[in-house]
């Protein structure tokens, strides 16, 4: 596995000491851990901004909304 330096601040490094407290074998899991649901979260970030945009546009645009009603038509509720 690759390492990364890393420069934390005092509060930090006290927290990330506090890994067996919080369940953790060792600091680098707490990190793993740590950047993984980072990662969820922006990802999930991500895709609401998407959702939103395409809600946006969709609000804008008739013609979308037709082609949209023209495309259902006819589908099971």
């Amino acid at each position: 596995m690759q390492q990364a330096k890393v420069t934390l601040s005092p509060l930090w490094v006290e927290f990330l000491n506090d890994y067996k407290r919080f369940g953790f074998k060792g600091k680098s899991s707490m990190v793993q851990v740590a950047l993984q649901r980072m990662e969820e979260q922006l990802t999930l970030q991500q895709l609401q901004q998407s959702a939103n945009l395409y809600a946006e546009l969709y609000e804008e645009e008739a013609e979308l909304r037709e082609l949209t009603e023209t495309a259902i038509t006819g589908w099971p509720d």
